[in-house]
């Protein structure tokens, strides 16, 4: 501590007292030209494994919460020593009104070095001028940050002022480069980092000075245990087979499963991503980058290699998938052992490549569907954890909270579907064959139409198979073969991003979705390989619009198991105040399916019913683990918190959308329970004005156990003893007045000292409930309030 203190003693004035003004001539002239072959990091006089031990928990417990992804502010992603190097830019990724798609910046993928990352544009982060203890400090973005942050010391306002912060998410965002850092400090003398949160404390700096003193080295050794290595080499040889077959198949699993953290062992401790390279295994991989997994690779013959993946494990974008000897036995049944024949691989031509019904086709239907549902949520959850899932646009298509279930792959309907997709191929062409720019309008009119030529086809199937004895009652849902909890999902919305989780979470909401192949497919390929972030305001919306075809077909499924004179009346309740031409437009067919429900309904509720028939024909895999029941909070308890998604309207309306309560009991021990605000809709039809399709009056809870959400927006603590009080104070909430009350009494404000000592708990316990899905949380999305 002592060393520290001199050092810091040395470089106080230079720092941060104001003393030195530092403009890029001064910096050039103290320590010369900043240029990234500089970085020469002084590892030797650090401990061993300095970085991987002591920085790299500070950077996860205290920055990656904001700085792991597209989103994250300046682009500086701190998730991985690339993404330190790489630096920061002033260009922003979710720039909604862009006209021209702009060049990717995605980390490991769109540059190599770090000088390719400089004539890109991004800036550095840390020193890149000569290598010693001042010019490390002085020329490095991020040690002046945290400097400037504990200038500032303790907050003087329980909730800061607006006029010297900006939380909202779509902010002018100030990224300097440090040869503009002394004007950015004069001008923000607030913005610090951590950026409006608790400084860090005196042994978090320290070892952060420590570390930038030296140069930032962040090499480490990676001691990948034999077996997991033998498993990789097992699994790209599974990857790899030279034969046709072997090789439609392998595409087909790569465009499906490259966002994923592939792990081999029981803790995920070392993640892959399935990557395309120019080179077979054993030798070193070259990755072939492009914009869409589907794109053409530009080399004869693309190998699919596991790539290790060194970025700390950020729940948001984290998708893992364990690949053992099982998966691998599923896997062969329905595709590599299966009978059938590849005569030809198909193009990498937009037209072809986008749309995986003519790409796969010669794929079994049955066995690519079977694929898709053994991963049901991964497949889902890639729409929400991919890149699609930053912004109010890409996720108001779908409602707050809703229920989804998938048709039977035994059915006939899926057996003999690879004829019958064929045949409506180009009804199911998708708008990313338009590549990254495209024009809204004239698009949706074009895919309207391929949507109701598919649909009114489909309609017609399915009435043909009603002739052979099909029936429409829950032996139409798959039950997960009495094995896979993956056959019933809830999908959560909140405002901006999304949640999907394993069950039948909260009470029953207003719609449901039922899922088929084609369906699923088309998600897949619309909101996860086929969209570009990077992609220009036209293709955005394109995608939006295209994704509410999608929704109301899933929710016209649900609809076929209803009593078939109350289908319409359910849907008009569904979309109140929408115009009438719009919904009958593409749906008129579908609706009018002339089956009737072969289920015995008995009151006047059949939608409760049917989801009374369905929980009992999937009992055996529907996923409890969010029910209060599993956790040790007394059964009072449970009641009372539980009693909280009986209110609706004004108690629920001032809060955000994720709550997470932190919940201390009388033995020491803690639960966590999450509190989703669900905002009511008449109808979610529009695009650009949701505000006036809200219905405040049927604002509603969803009480959670664990953690529900990636990105919390307030923390709530309250002892167990407390709770009923708590429900009370909640119950008893009419406006904003009344919330800000109960913060002040059980908030944990980010101005709070208790905020890190909060937090850490939180991730503790959710690293504990979720070991093998949980991630760094993300506060970028946290108020002030």
């Amino acid at each position: 501590m002592k060393s520290i203190s001199r050092w810091l003693g040395i470089f106080a004035l230079l720092a941060i007292s104001g003393c030195a003004v530092y403009a890029t001539q001064n910096l050039d002239e103290a320590y010369g030209k900043a240029n990234s072959a500089n970085r020469l990091p002084q590892e030797e006089k650090l401990p061993v494994n300095f970085y991987q031990d002591q920085v790299k928990p500070i950077l996860e417990n205290r920055c990656i919460n904001c700085h792991a992804c597209y989103d994250a502010p300046c682009q500086i992603k701190l998730t991985a020593a690339d993404g330190i190097e790489r630096g920061g830019s002033k260009d922003k990724v979710y720039e909604g009104d862009r006209l021209l798609a702009v060049e990717p910046t995605r980390l490991f993928e769109d540059a190599r070095t770090a000088q390719e990352w400089r004539d890109k544009g991004f800036y550095p982060i840390l020193n890149e001028r000569s290598q010693s203890p001042a010019a490390n400090l002085q020329g490095s973005v991020l040690y002046r940050a945290i400097a400037l942050r504990r200038e500032q010391g303790e907050f003087q306002h329980t909730v800061l002022p607006s006029d010297d912060y900006d939380f909202s998410l779509d902010r002018d965002q100030e990224c300097p480069a440090v040869e503009e850092y002394s004007n950015f400090e004069a001008s923000h003398p607030t913005w610090g980092m951590p950026y409006g949160l608790p400084e860090l404390t005196d042994q978090e700096y320290d070892i952060l000075t420590r570390w930038l003193v030296k140069g930032a080295p962040m090499s480490a050794p990676v001691n990948v245990p034999p077996e997991i290595t033998e498993q990789v080499s097992k699994w790209e040889a599974v990857f790899n087979g030279d034969d046709l077959k072997s090789r439609l198949i392998n595409r087909y699993v790569y465009e499906h499963i490259y966002l994923y953290s592939l792990y081999f062992d029981d803790d995920a401790q070392f993640t892959y991503k399935l990557v395309r390279s120019s080179t077979p295994p054993g030798e070193p991989i070259q990755r072939i980058s492009t914009r869409r997994p589907y794109d053409a690779p530009g080399v004869e013959r693309v190998f699919y290699r596991l790539w290790l993946d060194p970025e700390s494990r950020v729940q948001k974008t984290f998708i893992p998938m364990k690949m053992d000897e099982e998966r691998l036995q599923r896997w062969s049944a329905w595709l590599y052992d299966l009978s059938f024949d590849v005569t030809e691989l198909p193009s990498y031509a937009p037209e072809v490549a986008s749309n995986p019904f003519q790409s796969f086709a010669q794929l079994p239907a049955n066995s690519r569907y079977r694929f898709l549902l053994d991963h049901a949520q991964n497949t889902i959850m890639a729409f929400i954890k991919g890149p699609v899932c930053r912004g109010q646009v890409a996720v108001n298509v779908i409602n707050e909270q809703f229920w989804v279930y998938f048709v039977n792959p035994d059915l006939e309907i899926h057996n003999i579907g690879s004829s019958f997709l064929k045949e409506n191929a180009s009804s199911l062409a998708l708008p990313a064959s338009q590549s990254s720019n495209a024009l809204p309008l004239t698009s949706w009119v074009s895919y309207s139409e391929k949507q109701k030529s598919y649909l009114s086809s489909k309609a017609k199937l399915i009435e043909k198979l009603g002739t052979k004895g099909l029936t429409m009652s829950t032996n139409m849902i798959w039950d997960g073969e009495g094995r896979n909890e993956n056959a019933a999902l809830t999908v959560m919305r909140h405002f901006d991003n999304a949640t999907v989780e394993k069950g039948m979470i909260g009470p029953s909401p207003k719609t449901a979705w039922v899922i088929d192949y084609p369906l699923l497919e088309r998600i897949h390929y619309l909101l996860v390989a086929g969209f570009d972030v990077f992609g220009n305001v036209g293709h955005q919306l394109v995608t939006r619009l295209y994704m509410d075809f999608l929704r109301m077909e899933g929710e016209m499924n649900f609809l076929l198991l209803l009593p078939k004179d109350q289908r319409q009346t359910v849907r008009e309740y569904w979309y109140r105040n929408t115009d009438q031409t719009i919904k009958d437009y593409i749906f008129s067919d579908l609706l009018k399916v002339n089956i009737e429900s072969s289920i015995d309904y008995k009151t006047d509720d059949p939608k409760e019913e049917l989801f009374d028939h369905i929980r009992q024909h999937i009992a055996k895999v529907l996923n409890h683990d969010h029910e209060l029941s599993q956790s040790s909070l007394a059964v009072k308890t449970q009641d009372a918190l539980l009693s909280l998604q009986a209110l609706q309207g004004q108690a629920v309306a001032p809060f955000p959308e994720v709550s997470l309560i932190l919940i201390e009991q009388s033995n020491g021990d803690a639960e966590l329970v999450t509190l989703v605000h669900n905002r009511g809709h008449y109808n979610i039809t529009s695009l650009l004005d949701e505000e006036s399709t809200v219905a405040p009056n049927e604002d509603s809870f969803v009480v959670a156990y664990g953690v529900v959400g990636d990105y919390p927006n307030v923390l709530i603590k309250v002892s167990e003893d407390e709770v009923e009080t708590f429900v009370e104070t909640v119950s008893g909430i009419r406006d904003d007045r009344g919330y800000t009350a109960l913060l002040d009494q059980y908030g944990v404000r980010r101005t709070s000292p208790e905020f890190w000592p909060t937090s850490d708990k939180i991730a503790r316990m959710n690293q504990s409930m979720k070991p093998l899905s949980s991630g760094i949380l993300d506060y970028n999305r946290l108020q002030n309030r």
